[in-house]
């Protein structure tokens, strides 16, 4: 849970799609961690009534991927089938959704008998013609971004909030080092069914809640997108960071896998050490390409370019973390805003690569922190 590699491990996989006028991209990368727990679902396009609704969500699995990838495959069946959906009644419908799935994942082999100890963080989007839903389950987060800014933002469900504190310390338990008996970081997650055990103690009143929170929107035209991603971005990009910088790429290109790309990798040289997950789900009132835009990302990249050679010219055998810091200290203009020169290492690897491959030892992957 707590072990990493002694190289970031930075194969991606994506997926990307359009439907009801929405289009999305996912982009996950396992990075330090020894093993990948992160799992996402989506999609759009519901079928049935719910023809022009769609479905998105992350789940940021600990302790193993079982619940994760289990959760990633059936809470949107265990959400729409609850009588509180089908009677219209969405908030409602998520909630006993979300505690249903829960309940019904004790009676899994692995975990009743106590062998697989997993558990995972989720946050998911419904998204209708008119409304848009979030749930919050854990520390993933859910970003929505209107005109350029973000205008609403998830709140972590961390053991520290005097809420959840409370809610522990009745159950028993207590809060140290900011976690849960000392153990674990987030005190909601479906999973985790050695923090609730509490007999005589509601589902929602263990040490560990598997309750969401749940946020309704009315959609507008000047939204932009929205984010859903693990605690790996928000470790080190905060929730105005991310929003100026999709915005900024996606006045740049519209693939969205790599924009999603994009970010993790900026997630990861500014100093990410866990598992992360995106998922960008780009509204009609989106940016789009911009001759301006792509314009002045040439002359960027001209800069940087032009940037290295000279760096590299005057001073011989420079190696590439030496290299970075004399860019940083050359204060570039015209980098993506909320990404900075960090997010430009994929770019600035490939020139050095390129023009001093007999400097080039330490890789973007490592050197660019």
């Amino acid at each position: 849970m707590g072990s990493f590699l002694d190289k970031p491990k930075t194969d991606k996989y994506n997926e990307h799609g359009e439907g009801n006028g929405l289009r999305f991209g996912v982009g996950s990368m396992q990075g330090w961690r020894c093993e990948m727990e992160d799992a996402h679902y989506a999609k759009t396009g519901l079928g049935g009534r719910l023809e022009d609704w769609n479905f998105f969500a992350v789940f940021d699995g600990h302790a193993g991927v079982k619940v994760s990838e289990h959760c990633a495959k059936h809470l949107l069946e265990c959400i729409i089938q609850t009588e509180e959906f089908k009677q219209d009644d969405i908030v409602k419908g998520i909630h006993t959704g979300f505690l249903k799935l829960d309940e019904m994942m004790r009676d899994l082999p692995e975990l009743a008998s106590g062998a697989d100890k997993s558990g995972t963080t989720a946050v998911c989007t419904f998204i209708s013609p008119d409304d848009i839903y979030i749930a919050n389950c854990g520390d993933s987060r859910a970003v929505l971004c209107r005109n350029g800014v973000p205008i609403f933002t998830t709140q972590d469900h961390k053991p520290v909030l005097p809420g959840e504190k409370e809610r522990i310390q009745n159950a028993g338990g207590s809060v140290v080092i900011q976690r849960v008996n000392g153990s674990l970081a987030v005190s909601r997650a479906l999973g985790d069914y050695e923090y609730k055990n509490v007999k005589d103690l509601g589902q929602c009143e263990q040490l560990v809640s598997p309750e969401p929170e749940i946020f309704h929107h009315n959609r507008d035209q000047a939204d932009n997108f929205l984010v859903l991603a693990c605690d790996g971005v928000w470790d080190v990009m905060n929730n105005e960071d991310v929003c100026s910088f999709i915005h900024s790429r996606l006045q740049i290109t519209n693939n969205l896998e790599e924009v999603a790309n994009q970010v993790i990798d900026t997630c990861l040289h500014k100093g990410s050490r866990d598992n992360m997950s995106i998922i960008i789900i780009v509204f009609p009132g989106g940016p789009s390409p911009s001759q301006e835009a792509i314009q002045a990302e040439t002359e960027l990249e001209a800069h940087l370019e032009k940037a290295i050679k000279e760096i590299i010219d005057s001073t011989p055998g420079l190696d590439y973390e030496n290299l970075l810091q004399r860019l940083y200290d050359e204060h570039i203009p015209g980098l993506p805003p909320g990404g900075g020169l960090v997010s430009k290492c994929r770019f600035i690897a490939k020139i050095f690569k390129q023009h001093y491959p007999h400097l080039a030892e330490v890789t973007c992957e490592v050197g660019c922190m």
